[in-house]
């Protein structure tokens, strides 16, 4: 398990999909500097919104879902190793 906070968590995720949000929506208005935000979503959610998203579910079960990811592939399993879900996600 991470151990980070739920709190902390779903900051992070307020930060990375609003950073990618507005970097989309700006593009209109600004033109491609509007794509600055883009990194800077991509760091708040480490690279992989779908690994974000499986995080949050970890945080949510209070340890009762571990995260695991290897070769691209990240599952949700219960401490006796039971796949809860999985995403096909490349890092």
């Amino acid at each position: 398990m991470s151990g980070e906070p739920l709190g902390r968590h779903l900051v992070r995720g307020a930060v990375g999909f609003g950073a990618l949000a507005g970097a989309v929506a700006l593009v209109p208005l600004i033109g491609i500097a509007g794509l600055v935000l883009a990194p800077v979503g991509l760091v708040a959610l480490r690279g992989c919104p779908a690994c974000w998203f499986m995080g949050l579910a970890e945080a949510l079960s209070r340890g009762r879902l571990e995260r695991t990811c290897e070769d691209g592939a990240c599952e949700l399993r219960t401490p006796a190793g039971e796949v809860s879900g999985r995403s096909r996600a490349r890092h």
